[in-house]
């Protein structure tokens, strides 16, 4: 096996130029993600009306589920590999490969079965009316006869970039994007299929991409390669994926239920005009949310990595430097919210009342979006060194404990606002719990960083 391939540069190279180099491929990536996503809302706002945009809110329920099984097994999987490879175990980390295929293979066959055959009553459960369930029904009718191939796609770029190779997790992603913005206004526009273009466009790219994927995996001289024999699913493996995963898992699961509440709640209060302003507040937020991912990511691989190779100093330097940048990157989204959010509104829908709702929406939202990203740093970081309890508390605190209860009691006495006012204040109270635990976890690995230096 060649060294060349493994990543051990990730022990011994300066923590910053580390950050940068997988950092930058990721939030490419993420970015470009963001923009995928953004690129459905755009054209379906713009090529079919703003019921559509509605009916696409009504999806993400749905899609977070999906992303919730994907996260499952990719983070999971991703996660495994960087501690496998920081203590040379090559064999478990070519097996947890196998796994990621079987397991994706078998979940998004089992999930989209299941969701086809329910999908009128589940739409209707996350807030769909008569006028807004045709959109999302032909929507997601398509994105679940794909959901396979993007379970894959997502699983197998996770494992990508644990295994030391950012930038082909970054082109892959970007390919996808580029395909997508290429094939939507030709499905949706020439071809005269509406909202299904879209969606047809969607799992179109993320096929393309998959194939170019697979063929690296069939590379012999990859570090990381198909082969017979780690396909079986073992238990442990498994186990140690899902432990790790839980917390994405959970966290995409709580999403879920937050946005079909919300959804409801908006319908109730303000209609179908209501839930498309939070569809488009939550497209435009996600932007930000996916950079910080992407910092996240590129820290997945060097935290992993050091604390399986116990260099705990390594390990602190490479949290605080993401903590920084992640707080740079939702600053300049909240001075989006507050000084241009109908600039950007207007750029999904031409309708004025929809673009009014949203610029509301998204001052409010980002009101304490800069303390965000440290947030999401500290529930990623301790699930990028495997302490999966605390990622899934950090992770819940924000959704369930804190977001849900605000969900109920908020709009009592402010209406539709008290929606919208729910969000900030999870965010400042989820904000101050993460702090808390994260300065006792610098004080351990203090210790621990000490310790190693005196032995």
């Amino acid at each position: 096996m060649s060294t060349e391939k493994t990543p051990t540069v990730l022990g011994t190279e300066k923590i910053s130029k580390l950050l940068l180099q997988y950092s930058i491929p990721a939030i490419i990536a993420m970015t470009a993600a963001s923009l995928y996503n953004m690129v459905d809302v755009i054209f379906i706002g713009k090529g079919v009306g703003p019921m559509a945009i509605s009916g696409l809110a009504i999806t993400f329920p749905l899609m977070n589920i999906t992303t919730a099984f994907g996260a499952l097994v990719g983070v999971g999987a991703s996660t495994m590999i960087s501690v496998r490879l920081g203590q040379k175990d090559y064999a478990t980390a070519q097996n947890v490969l196998g796994n990621v295929v079987s397991l994706n293979v078998i979940m998004g066959i089992v999930l989209s079965i299941i969701a086809l055959i329910l999908i009128d009553p589940i739409l209707y459960f996350f807030g769909a009316s008569d006028q807004t369930i045709p959109y999302a029904r032909d929507f997601m009718q398509i994105i679940l006869l794909g959901n396979v191939f993007s379970h894959m796609y997502f699983g197998l770029n996770a494992v990508l970039r644990a295994s030391g190779h950012p930038k082909k997790a970054m082109y892959a992603t970007i390919n996808t994007v580029v395909i997508n913005t290429i094939l939507a206004p030709i499905f949706i526009y020439a071809f005269d299929w509406g909202i299904r273009g879209a969606a047809t466009a969607t799992v179109t790219a993320q096929v393309i991409s998959l194939l170019w994927q697979l063929k690296i995996f069939t590379n012999q001289n990859e570090l990381l390669h198909f082969k017979k024999g780690i396909y079986k699913l073992k238990g442990h493996i498994v186990k140690a994926i899902i432990s790790v995963g839980l917390s994405p898992f959970l966290m995409n699961l709580a999403a879920c239920l937050i946005v079909i509440l919300m959804n409801n709640s908006l319908k109730k209060y303000d209609g179908d005009y209501a839930i498309g302003a939070y569809g488009i507040v939550n497209r435009i937020v996600f932007i930000f949310v996916m950079i910080v991912m992407g910092l996240n990511q590129g820290m997945q691989p060097i935290a992993g990595y050091n604390f399986g190779a116990k260099q705990y100093d390594r390990v602190n330097e490479v949290l605080r430097k993401t903590i920084f940048f992640a707080i740079i990157v939702t600053t300049s989204g909240f001075l989006i919210g507050m000084f241009a959010p109908e600039f950007v509104a207007s750029l999904f829908t031409n309708d004025e009342n929809l673009i009014k709702m949203a610029a509301k929406g998204f001052r409010i939202v980002v009101f304490f979006f800069p303390i965000v990203g440290f947030q999401m740093v500290a529930a990623n970081f301790f699930q990028s060194i495997g302490i999966a309890w605390k990622a899934i508390f950090l992770s819940l605190t924000r959704q369930l404990l804190l977001l849900l209860p605000l969900l109920l009691l908020l709009p009592i006495w402010f209406g539709v606002d008290g929606i919208w006012y729910s969000m900030p204040v999870s965010d400042l109270v989820s904000s101050i719990v993460a702090a808390i635990m994260l300065i006792q976890q610098f004080r351990k690995y203090k210790y621990k960083s000490q310790e190693n230096l005196s032995l």
